[in-house]
């Protein structure tokens, strides 16, 4: 296994190669770090690459290690409070859907909620959404957040720069809703048992 040298000592990181463009770094739920590269990509750049983010990695690893924390001591919903949620969340969210649907001008399949781990929502080719019942513990604008960002992906079925220029349209703090997921998200998702 590789390693980059930071402050916090040796860490380990894993390459995944793919068709992409760009070099890009991941710390995943489970802390493990990831660098998704271009096949092309020659060992030198990708060191040079992480050592010019070890500000990130490691502020990006102790909050993750903060959150672990955290749901050391966050109390789980029970059966019953994932029921109560999933019921609110099949009133709330397909309402939602078709508010923003004509205004991100894609039609839609199915919508699901369910009782996710990882995720707060999906769209699937066939155009069928899916949503995490746990949303209903989030702020109204982060699931329209949500609910917009699995529309967009009608239109682009990745992360590139057109579909988040598709998000902005509809949604144009959606920088600071994504943000406030990034930071409040992992406690909600922790409730899960």
């Amino acid at each position: 296994m590789r390693t980059v040298d930071t402050e916090l000592g040796p860490i380990p990181y894993r390459i995944i190669r793919s068709r992409r463009k760009t070099l890009g770094l991941q710390i995943t739920d489970e802390g493990e770090l990831l660098v998704r590269a271009p096949y092309y990509t020659l060992m030198p750049e990708i060191q040079k690459m992480l050592q010019s983010h070890e500000k990130w990695i490691v502020r990006n690893l102790r909050k993750m290690e903060r959150a672990r924390e955290e749901a050391d001591t966050t109390e789980k919903l029970t059966e019953e409070q994932l029921d109560v949620l999933a019921e609110a969340a099949l009133r709330d969210i397909p309402d939602r859907v078709k508010r923003y649907a004509p205004e991100v001008g894609v039609n839609y399949g199915r919508i699901t909620i369910r009782n996710q781990k990882t995720r707060w929502g999906s769209c699937s080719s066939k155009g069928n959404l899916n949503f995490n019942c746990l949303l209903m513990l989030c702020p109204e604008e982060i699931r329209d957040y949500v609910v917009i960002h699995e529309l967009c992906h009608r239109k682009e079925m990745n992360h590139s720069p057109r579909f988040w220029a598709e998000v902005e349209k509809v949604c144009p703090d959606y920088k600071a809703r994504r943000k406030w997921l990034r930071d409040h998200g992992s406690v909600i998702m922790q409730r899960n048992i």
